[in-house]
């Protein structure tokens, strides 16, 4: 049986549910592999818990979790079901692992889930479950989290880790002034690393990366690529899914692990 693909997504500000871009056709596209999928599981930067938590909820709702953005943003639904057979099954793998993990019956989608899934899977006739970023969760331990889930995938889990390739807020505020040089300096050194699959480069990205500081003044945005490398198997390729720029600093740039063939040529 194929694996299920692995997806590091950058999921940029709230409104790309309603801008998409050039990334959310290009997500569509890819999602066309997914109609076989048994469920879709994200890690998001915007649900983080002590411990590692997994969403058990039958019927999650669509949670609005930002302020300030257009009216019709919050009129937007994503009406997934859950699958709490398999969530229960990422708990097991977790514990397994030596994490700490717990289920969640109430959870539901917050924006970093929904918001990518909106263009990937616009139906929304997929299961949907989350599990929690620890909130003291490191790049080491982010790959050994994505280790850990990993054999979801053969079990037809697409894995859909959610974050963003570059995420300084405090610029973002200032408005669009133009794509910065950092961010294209800072994205190409983490495509060079993720393509050559040198997952322990990327684990120390703030040591070797240009401009990481200024890319992520805080990791939680960052980690989800982390957790997509842990997930991904021994000799698969990345494909770089190339995006455009957001108000100048939020990279759109995103990847993809798996079998990928048949969609790279429709």
């Amino acid at each position: 049986m194929t694996k299920a693909p692995v997806f590091f997504i950058s999921h940029g500000a709230p409104t790309f549910a309603l801008e998409p871009g050039t990334l959310g056709p290009r997500l569509n596209v890819l999602g066309k592999a997914l109609s076989k999928a048994a469920a879709v599981l994200v890690v998001s930067p915007h649900w983080q818990t002590r411990d590692v938590r997994v969403m058990t909820t039958p019927t999650p709702e669509t949670i609005h979790d930002f302020g300030g953005f257009p009216a019709a943003l919050y009129e937007l639904q994503y009406p997934a079901q859950g699958h709490p057979v398999l969530a229960a099954e990422a708990g097991r793998l977790l514990a397994k692992a030596g994490f700490a993990a717990s289920f969640d019956d109430r959870r539901g989608l917050d924006h970093g889930a929904w918001v990518p899934l909106f263009h990937l899977l616009p139906a929304a006739d997929i299961p949907v479950f989350q599990v929690s970023m620890p909130d003291q969760l490191d790049t080491a331990g982010a790959v050994t989290l994505g280790q850990a889930l990993a054999p979801l995938r053969d079990q037809g889990v697409a894995i859909v880790c959610s974050g963003s390739m570059t995420h300084n807020l405090h610029e973002f505020r200032q408005g669009d002034v133009g794509e910065a040089a950092y961010v294209q300096e800072f994205r190409n050194w983490v495509r060079q690393a993720v393509v050559a699959d040198a997952v322990e480069r990327a684990v120390a990205y703030r040591q070797y990366a240009p401009h990481a500081a200024r890319a992520h003044p805080t990791e939680e945005h960052f980690l989800p690529l982390l957790v997509a490398l842990g997930a991904r198997a021994d000799g698969e390729t990345a494909q770089v899914i190339e995006a455009d720029t957001t108000y100048g600093v939020i990279s759109m740039e995103s990847y993809m692990w798996g079998d990928n063939e048949r969609v790279r040529h429709e």
